[in-house]
């Protein structure tokens, strides 16, 4: 799926069920940090999106697209406790793009590949928008909250970090 037509199947989604939104243009820019400033929102309102290998024994592989609060970073150990894995990891950025339909600073918050589950974190979810590039460089969607969960249906979990925080684990966990 290539970025235009991921770009197309959200706005036909958003549209189709009366979501609220608005879009932004802005400079082409995929990073949470930067591409806040040109919005201008916060970053705690920022959802940023990465996907994650999970290995749940020796034959099983899950990738999951883990969103959190543009302040936060991902804690792999709680995905990896989650989904009682045993080993855990970023995925490859082909394999991320290839599932996410879009290349990296442009994944969305949303689901579209079943091979894809979909994890928040409740702290992005205590925003009342959500911004997220919409799988271009140059587009951002500002989106209503409850119109989000509503839409994507995600699992919510605890699967973020604040910058400079430790992920707790047991001993003899291995992360990665």
């Amino acid at each position: 799926m290539s970025e235009e037509t991921t770009y197309a199947r959200l706005l036909a989604l958003l549209d189709l069920q009366g979501a609220k939104y608005r879009l932004i243009d802005h400079a082409p820019e995929g990073r949470t940090e930067i591409v806040s400033r040109l919005r201008g929102n916060g970053l705690r309102q920022a959802a940023k999106c990465i996907v994650v290998m999970v290995k749940v024994g020796k034959k099983t592989t899950r990738y999951i697209l883990a969103v959190v609060p543009g302040d936060r970073r991902v804690d792999l150990d709680a995905i990896k406790r989650l989904l009682g894995g045993t080993y855990v990891s970023f995925a490859s950025a082909e394999i991320a793009e290839r599932l996410a339909g879009s290349v990296s600073g442009t994944i969305l918050p949303f689901a579209f590949d079943t091979a894809l589950e979909l994890i928040v974190d409740p702290e992005l979810l205590e925003q009342q928008e959500l911004f997220f590039n919409a799988a271009r460089l140059d587009r951002s969607i500002i989106l209503d909250t409850g119109h989000y969960v509503a839409l994507a249906r995600p699992r919510i979990a605890p699967i973020a970090l604040a910058d400079g925080a430790q992920p707790v684990s047991s001993p003899g966990d291995a992360v990665v």
